[in-house]
């Protein structure tokens, strides 16, 4: 059987994850909550440029609709 996203989102709850968003932004953070609408709660978050940290964020909601993508 085939895995549904949020099965995999499920099984990345507490482990570091990239998020890709619209606008060519991306955020490094451990992933602690998401909803149906795959909107995402990050701890320890940072925003990368060119895949290096460029300032610390703490924690931080991201709406659903501005993600591109989730690396775990």
């Amino acid at each position: 059987m085939a895995e549904r996203p949020l099965d995999v989102l499920h099984r990345t709850l507490e482990s570091p994850v990239i998020v890709g968003l619209k606008g060519n932004r991306e955020y490094r953070g451990k992933l602690k909550g998401y909803d149906l609408h795959m909107n995402l709660v990050l701890d320890e978050a940072e925003e990368l440029a060119d895949g290096q940290a460029q300032r610390k964020l703490g924690k931080v909601i991201i709406r659903g609709d501005s993600v591109i993508f989730i690396s775990p």
